[in-house]
């Protein structure tokens, strides 16, 4: 009677840790956000598991079932398209069920793309927020009105295309000047990693077709200095 929390690659398959193979190797249930992504990661893995789906638009109608499940013995792993769950994929709801009932929760350490791109933006990692995905609309203004005086580097994800209206709103918000570094495919053939202030970097992003998964690393306000008008 237990939950495993189990990283899957962000890109690369061979990011897979040997403890995660064997996790979901001995588990009774795999549980996955979408059955064909995961299905085919297990068969890379030689792996032959009962799945069931547990994704965004079903999270708080499987809780119950899932947490009946657990609680009757059976030993699960939790895992979603790529990278860690509940970092901006579902599993919080269920891991703070499990929590309310006692019932053991394991999380193992492994890829998540935030990491990376970080480290690799050049720009400082002792103190940062994670903000993951913005507001489409509403709550998005308000969002980054919040974050204008914020010194510790930021970090977002981002679809392709909206990219360049992030980009274009942080200019707006935070100066054109910000050093800014934009993660593109990490880990995978076509990785790219983009850096310059948010001018050079939009400039570069408007002549370019964008696919893939973003990760955006965006300056802090510089210690003692005031906002001006753009």
């Amino acid at each position: 009677m237990k939950l495993y929390i189990v990283p899957t690659p962000i890109g690369n398959l061979e990011d897979i840790t040997l403890r995660a193979i064997n996790i979901l190797k001995s588990v009774d249930v795999v549980l996955a956000e979408d059955t064909r992504t995961s299905g085919n990661l297990l068969k890379h893995l030689g792996i032959s598991k009962p799945m069931l789906s547990y994704h965004i638009h079903n999270e708080h109608q499987s809780v119950a079932r899932v947490m009946d499940r657990i609680k009757k013995g059976e030993t699960m792993a939790l895992i979603s398209d790529a990278g860690t769950p509940a970092v901006s994929d579902p599993g919080f709801l269920l891991v703070r069920a499990c929590i309310q009932e006692d019932i053991a929760i394991e999380c193992l350490p492994g890829p998540t793309a935030f990491v990376p791109a970080l480290v690799n933006s050049g720009l400082p990692t002792d103190r940062f927020v994670f903000e993951g995905f913005l507001p489409h609309k509403k709550g998005r203004q308000t969002r980054l009105q919040n974050l204008v005086d914020q010194e510790r580097t930021m970090i977002f994800y981002e679809s392709p295309h909206r990219l360049l209206k992030a980009l274009q709103q942080f200019s707006e918000f935070f100066g054109a000047d910000r050093p800014v570094s934009v993660s593109r495919e990490l880990s995978k053939i076509y990785e790219e990693n983009v850096r310059g202030t948010l001018s050079e970097v939009i400039a570069y992003f408007e002549s370019k077709t964008i696919k893939g998964e973003i990760v955006i690393v965006l300056g802090g306000k510089p210690s003692g200095k005031k906002n001006q008008e753009n």
